[in-house]
């Protein structure tokens, strides 16, 4: 590679993925890119738009004619989620350092100083912590019942994996497969994976203050992530172990059901075959096995082979006004 090329590669990409929500775009790049500047780093801002989120996009336009840094803009095709967008934020960035932000203020900018330090000494990701939190009571509840649930699981002792400001090496986001709801994990399976992991607290910002409110359909969501997240970090490479103490759950009561049943048949009590008893002991644990079996092997295959599979589609990437590239991917793997 030309020097030329090689002196003017970013050192720092900070990928926003604006896929819900957003905030005041225009500030949150301006603030951020101020203290890149303090830290005298070359940097890109890659943000990657939903497409529901397509309305940002003149505003988004504006911002990279005004910007001194490069800004890349990614269109996504479709409405993939914030996984999909942050791998192909990834995979768009440059920099040997790369950092994610929420498309709104979430922290304070100047904790990205102090995160860029911990990873030049040695830290793989910088997850930030929103301390003191300043949101409402209702909200701070839900976050603590949700990492004791998480910390339980895992046997970690996070307080904020939720954060969307994270910093970390390029290697962490080059090893850790992000799809489904899993990126709210990433500090977890990083740490799982060996990864040096550090919490920072950073002061909470006034506009993630207010209160947010969930549909039911959501909490089931995080809890099913939950369950993934701690087959993937307990039995990967081990499932064996889980369908084992899974099928001693289902196969002793089965067994002690056959075993009552046959007394019961053999000391002339009754019939069996027509007990309802037994035919929904058998189709339970039937059922059971075969759809936890299902639903858990597929995480695995999901898991294992995440890197190679697409479930997105980038419509454009815009990395100058008078530079437009159009890139088509398929949807499948």
């Amino acid at each position: 590679m030309p020097e030329s090329d090689t002196t003017r590669m970013p050192e720092i990409s900070v990928v926003i993925p604006v896929v819900e929500r957003h905030g005041d775009l225009r500030r949150l790049f301006s603030d951020y890119a101020q203290e890149v500047a303090k830290l005298g780093r070359r940097a890109e801002f890659i943000f990657v738009v939903d497409f529901r989120q397509q309305s940002v996009m003149p505003v988004l336009r504006e911002i990279q004619e005004a910007a001194d840094q490069e800004v890349i803009l990614v269109r996504l095709g479709g409405m993939f989620g914030e996984s999909a967008a942050l791998t192909v934020g990834m995979e768009q960035a440059r920099g040997e350092i790369i950092v994610t932000l929420a498309p709104y203020f979430q922290v304070e900018p100047h904790g990205l100083g102090e995160a860029v330090r911990e990873i030049d000494a040695g830290t793989d990701l910088v997850v930030g912590c929103r301390s003191p939190r300043i949101d409402s009571w209702f909200n701070r509840c839900q976050t603590k019942i949700f990492h004791w649930i998480v910390n339980l699981v895992a046997g970690t002792r996070f307080r904020d994996i939720s954060s969307g400001f994270r910093v970390m090496r390029r290697q962490v986001a080059g090893e850790l497969p992000v799809y489904g709801g899993i990126h709210r994990f990433y500090p977890v399976l990083a740490l799982r994976r060996g990864f040096k992991v550090r919490e920072l607290d950073v002061p909470q910002r006034a506009e993630d203050a207010p209160t947010r409110y969930y549909g039911l359909a959501v909490y089931l969501k995080r809890l099913l992530d939950v369950l993934t997240v701690f087959f993937l970090i307990k039995f990967t490479h081990r499932p064996l172990r889980f369908f084992g103490v899974v099928s001693l759950l289902l196969v002793v009561p089965g067994l002690a059901i056959t075993a009552y049943l046959g007394i019961y048949r053999l000391l002339g009590l009754g019939p069996i075959a027509q007990r309802p008893l037994l035919l929904l002991g058998v189709l339970l644990i039937v059922l059971g096995i075969q759809l936890l079996s299902i639903g858990l092997i597929g995480e695995i295959i999901v898991f294992t082979h995440a890197r190679k599979l697409r479930e997105y589609r980038i419509a454009e990437v815009i990395r100058r006004p008078a530079a437009v590239s159009k890139i088509e991917e398929s949807a499948g793997p």
